[in-house]
């Protein structure tokens, strides 16, 4: 497993502007593998990926039609496979629904927030354990994977998405940009939302490829003044550990999810299981999407697994990330922020979270030292908010 890599010691200077519609790449200007052919297994691998998360698909799998009405059959299991790349994939099928949670104090001009979401994708988990622990009341909006009609005002075609209202609307993109700007909006309750986004402006790069990718600088960074910043962070150690780990999370720990829940073949039918039965499918299409996704999965994990240079056996991969994870905590912490969980706490738990109730996570929990940690997480989140 590649060490967390250390990051610039200052966030780089701002070109201006507030967010645009980018990708959210858990690496930075990662090109896409190319795929051999237009076979349906591939294509749904190439949506599996973390690195560029499409919410139409572009291009030649399924035919000329795919993303663009296709068979009924291809789109079922490509939404399917979408709302599980990446995740456990257990994606639920309602459109809209609003959790109750606890308000925290907040800045004159309380934060109305809405997240365009998947469940269960680690990038969406991520801000939800986020949002939930600082209590901040929020609206969700599950997008139907298909026809994604609920996010049809973006041009961003990325989960999640994040409107914010303090004063004046705002949408927001990427989980870490997402999360470092609300964080920031928090504490240092001096420039507007829509400043403290223009700190995170999106960048244009050209990957090895040639491909256009947008990257946003400067987001695993809080944008605070010097006494906020010692307020937050007693030593600088402290924010360069849990910037640290915070890309570890979206750079390695993400990568890891996949193949790990689609391992073997029973694996992954127990992963469409679930989303036929908690989806609205009919019977034929459910049998549909459980059975050939589940297939067309298991081959993906595979691809996955060389892509990312894992071991034949990824569980071992898997179990070594997390105890690193663990040994970065320390026996002498709670967490890795001390007696409450910092922003990496946070993206860990909603990384890992989204593997709950698969037999991956089972494993990881009985094979690895994770689980007094995991424990804790969910208790101290159960308390300033409402327990996920």
């Amino acid at each position: 497993m590649p060490e967390p890599r250390s990051l610039s010691p200052e966030p780089r200077p701002c070109r201006g502007g507030a967010a645009v519609p980018g990708a959210e790449r858990p690496l930075s200007a990662r090109p896409q593998p190319k795929m051999a052919g237009a076979g349906r297994v591939w294509r749904l691998g190439a949506l599996l990926l973390p690195p560029a998360w499409r919410l139409r698909a572009p291009g030649r799998a399924f035919g000329a039609a795919a993303g663009r009405g296709g068979s009924s059959g291809g789109r079922l299991v490509l939404g399917a496979a979408f709302a599980l790349g990446g995740t456990a994939g257990l994606c639920l099928a309602a459109r809209q629904r609003l959790r109750e949670h606890s308000a925290a104090e907040l800045p004159a001009g309380s934060l109305q927030l809405t997240l365009y979401q998947y469940k269960t994708c680690p990038f969406c988990s991520k801000v939800r354990a986020f949002l939930d622990y600082h209590g901040l009341p929020y609206e969700i909006v599950e997008v139907n994977p298909i026809m994604r009609k609920e996010i049809k005002f973006s041009s961003y075609r990325k989960v999640p998405i994040l409107l914010a209202n303090a004063g004046s609307p705002l949408q927001l993109n990427d989980s870490s940009v997402i999360i470092s700007a609300i964080k920031t909006y928090l504490v240092s309750r001096r420039n507007s939302l829509e400043e403290i986004v223009s700190f995170y402006p999106p960048v244009k790069t050209v990957t090895e490829k040639g491909k256009e990718v947008v990257e946003y600088e400067n987001k695993y960074w809080l944008m605070l003044d010097e006494k906020e910043t010692k307020r937050v962070y007693p030593v600088k150690e402290v924010r360069v550990e849990e910037m640290k780990w915070r890309k570890w999370a979206d750079d390695w720990l993400v990568h890891l999810i996949s193949p790990n829940v689609y391992r073997t073949p029973k694996e992954a039918l127990a992963s469409f299981d679930y989303i036929v039965r908690e989806g609205k499918f009919g019977t034929l299409e459910g049998l549909f999407a459980k059975y050939v996704g589940a297939v067309a999965m298991f081959f993906v994990s595979k691809r996955l697994k060389k892509r990312h240079q894992l071991r034949d056996d990824v569980r071992e991969d898997l179990y070594q990330a997390v105890n690193e994870w663990v040994k970065a905590v320390g026996k002498n912490r709670l967490f890795m922020g001390g007696n409450q969980p910092n922003l990496a706490d946070l993206a860990v738990y909603g990384v890992l979270r989204v593997m709950e109730g698969l037999e991956a996570f089972d494993d990881m929990m009985a094979h690895t030292n994770i689980q007094p940690w995991y424990q804790r997480m969910e208790e101290v989140i159960e308390k300033t908010g409402v327990a996920i």
